[in-house]
């Protein structure tokens, strides 16, 4: 029996779940607009433990959502997940934020495009065919009226994330079809963090640092001293 706690702040939505061998069997999740994830997250994985009727030595693993995200929220999640690796002397797995995010939905026919908010008119995207295989990498880009036009051309293109509210604004095309309401959650990790379990695909808990894509840069403040 597998269990594993899977951790993601790699945007506003702070989530944690346990999932037994793949399956969901606890969550909780706070999306408040906020980055609140330092005062919740502890508490979250307390209450997702006690809720699954286990114990944290029970666990085999521990997950953690990689990036590309916040700064500040992933380093929070991060810390967390190798403090329990340390601790409790269990593997890390890391998960593609992207890849967790396109396997919210399931899609027939054409492609899914998850977007995380970059800010202003920027977003973190990748690109999955309709089985949640990667066809594109990860790019940071800039959104506006021809973004994705060739593929939109050809078929239908499934937007998601919050960054994907931004194409909502710019992109009209009969093929563009915007998934409200979708965020990176603890949810969709629990089978993608299985099936690298059982692969023993797992991180070096010493030195691995999240997916961050853009390097963090200080705006420094316009008062005056």
């Amino acid at each position: 029996m597998s269990y594993i706690l899977n951790i993601e702040t790699a945007t506003k939505n702070c989530s944690v779940s346990v999932s037994k061998n793949g399956e969901l069997i606890a969550i909780k999740e706070l999306n408040n607009g906020n980055y609140s994830h330092a005062e919740v997250l502890h508490s979250f994985i307390e209450e997702v433990v006690s809720d699954s009727n286990i114990k944290l030595d029970d666990l085999s693993a521990i997950a953690v959502s990689k990036g590309p995200g916040s700064y500040t929220g992933l380093r929070i999640g991060v810390s967390a997940a190798k403090g329990l690796c340390f601790s409790l002397n269990l593997p890390l797995i890391s998960v593609n934020t992207l890849q967790s995010l396109a396997s919210a939905i399931q899609v027939e026919d054409g492609i899914v495009i998850p977007m995380i908010d970059a800010r202003r008119m920027e977003v973190y995207a990748a690109i999955f065919d309709n089985d949640n295989s990667q066809i594109r990498e990860i790019k940071a880009e800039i959104i506006d009226e021809h973004s994705f036009s060739d593929l939109l051309n050809e078929q239908q293109v499934f937007f998601l994330g919050d960054g994907a509210e931004k194409c909502k604004e710019v992109i009209n095309h009969k093929n563009a079809i915007f998934i409200n309401d979708k965020y990176p959650s603890a949810k969709e990790m629990c089978q993608l963090a299985f099936d690298k379990y059982k692969k023993n695909d797992i991180e070096d808990v010493a030195y691995f640092e999240p997916f961050y894509l853009k390097d963090f840069i200080v705006v420094p403040s316009k008062k005056k001293v």
